[in-house]
Order: structure tokens, then sequence, then C-alpha cells
């Protein structure tokens, strides 16, 4: 009884935390990285229902239906693609420095990426541009790192939460409502150059994120089944949060199309496949967990849980998604 009314105390007071309009609840975050003087800026996602997926008949947007309604809970997720100086200090051990109250951090005790077999930046950019090439077991272990540096728990997002947070509250394949208007708030293979941008240089949606659609694709938490929104509107109906946990290491889902991909995959509900091709290249035996050859188009972003999980469900969440 106690347990039930603490919970629904907690309900109230978020709630009228996300209604408030004296801004009693910021909109957005800025964390510092523990022991350095990166920071990265999260947006307020408040959460809510809409309806996932399209309900067009081509044949490239099948994997795409049919469209459902969708439920999520409220997320901060990062208002630009995670980029190069985070991750760098995550890759480089040399950088990871303990911080204010965190004394005891032990930067030998990180799992960390094995040093890539060439730059996987391919020359486009590092500060201030997204992070690349890596696979979405590195993204993930980025996540873990993050978590335990600054004792907040981050992870990918859903394929649910990522198009819920493209749409930003529109109900099309875009959150702008002319698809002509694409060029002002996407890089893509027409105006990119043929290489990546520097983060948050194109209009944001209506929620504050930057880059949700072009510059690069973005890894989501999701195995990638064709037939995904069949199984999610028929096997998880009513389901708050839906999630197609992975259960084999390829193929998964990546959103938002990139710089090199045409105008017609820069969309909400475009979902794209992970592919062994992107580690083609890699003359190693076996290739890399942690990086890709050929995927230069590929980077993330974080999702910090509004309610955050307690350590049990971190340890068991880590256990699923990393084996541990």
């Amino acid at each position: 009884m106690i347990r039930n009314a603490i919970f629904i105390l907690s309900l109230l007071i978020i709630s009228c935390q996300l209604n408030a309009q004296d801004g009693v609840h910021p909109k957005t975050l800025e964390v510092v990285i523990p022991g350095t003087d990166v920071s990265f800026q999260l947006a307020l996602v408040p959460g809510g229902s809409y309806k996932m997926g399209t309900t067009k008949t081509k044949k490239n947007t099948m994997d795409e239906g049919p469209a459902f309604d969708v439920e999520v809970d409220t997320f901060w997720m990062g208002i630009y693609e995670v980029t190069y100086d985070e991750f760098i200090i995550y890759r480089e051990k040399e950088l990871d420095k303990p911080g204010e109250g965190n004394k005891n951090w032990n930067a030998d005790a990180i799992v960390r990426p094995s040093p890539p077999y060439e730059d996987p930046t391919f020359g486009m950019g590092k500060d201030g541009f997204p992070a690349v090439s890596m696979t979405q077991f590195a993204a993930l272990q980025y996540c873990k790192w993050l978590s335990e540096k600054t004792g907040d728990f981050y992870r990918l997002p859903t394929e649910a939460e990522w198009e819920y947070a493209c749409k930003a509250g529109t109900d099309g394949p875009y959150y702008f409502k002319k698809a002509k208007a694409l060029t002002e708030h996407a890089w893509y293979y027409d105006n990119s150059f043929e290489k990546y941008h520097e983060v948050g240089l194109k209009i944001p949606n209506n929620w504050g994120l930057y880059d949700m659609l072009g510059n690069v694709s973005e890894w989501t938490l999701d195995q990638y089944m064709g037939n995904a929104y069949t199984t999610m509107s028929e096997e998880m109906a009513g389901e708050i949060n839906p999630w197609i946990k992975p259960t084999k290491l390829h193929p998964r889902t990546v959103r938002g199309g990139s710089w090199d991909d045409a105008a017609a995959e820069q969309t909400c509900t475009n979902r794209i496949e992970s592919s062994l091709k992107w580690k083609e290249r890699d003359p190693q035996f076996p290739k890399s967990f942690w990086w890709n050859t050929d995927s230069p188009f590929v980077g993330f972003r974080i999702v910090r849980p509004y309610i955050q999980p307690n350590m049990e469900e971190r340890r068991a969440f880590w256990n699923l998604v990393l084996g541990g």
C-alpha cells in the first residue's frame, strides 16, 4: 500500500513538472562528463501516444507498417548525435580522468574499443562532428561507460522512442510540413558534398532535436525484423515502450537516413537494416566487434530514462544487450 502511494505521488510530481508553465522543470539539461570539460545536452521528450509507422504501401516501405498506436514514457534524449569529442574520452584511456566526487574512478577497469583498422572518420571531421563507424556493440558499451561515469543510466533509444522523438508531435513521415523543406533540416546526398557535417547546423524539430534526419544514421536498441510492426501491433498490443529485444548479433535497426542517402530515405519512419557488408574490408579474423570499416554514415545518440532504473534493473539490461 505504501509503495503504491509513493509511486502514485511520484507520477503526480512528474505530471506537475511536465505541465509547469513557469520553467520549474527544465526542458533541457547540460551534462559535463566528469573529469573533463566536455559536455553534452539533453532535451526532454514528454511521454505520450502516437501512430508509429506509415500507411504507405510502396514496396520500399513495407517494413514501415502497418501503422499502429504506441505509447512511450517520458525520457531525455541527446539534442545532438554523440560527437567525436565525447566518444574519444571513452575510446582513449588517458583522457578518461576521475571527476569531482569520483576520485576512485578506475580507468583501467573499463572495457574499451580496440584500435580501429583505419581512421573511422575518413578525414571528414572530428571536433564538433558526430562520432561514426562504431558497431552497435561499441555504442552500447559507450552508454554503459557513460552510465558508470556519471551515475545516471544512459542507453540507446528503442525504435519506438526514436520515431516518437523524431515526429515530435506530428503524424507524418516528416516533422515539418513539406518535403521540399528537407534541405533546411537535413544533410543528405543532394546537399552534403559527400560527407557528414558538424552537429546542429540545420533546423531542429519541435522538441529541439537536431539532425534526426540526415547527417549520420543512428543505432537503436532493436533487433531488425521486416515484420516488426506486425509483431509489435499484435504480440505487444497495449504494451508501453515496445521493444524488439535482440536474440542474435545481426541485424539491428538503424534510423534517420544519412549524408550518403537519397532524400526519400530521410523520413521519421524509414528503417535501415544493419549489414555485415559494413565491415567487409576488415582483414581481421574474427572481424572487429567494435568497428565497421565501411559505415562512416552511422553514429548514435543517447537516451536517459526520466524514471531511472534501479541497479538490479540496470544489471539485467546490460546482461541482455551486452551479455554482462
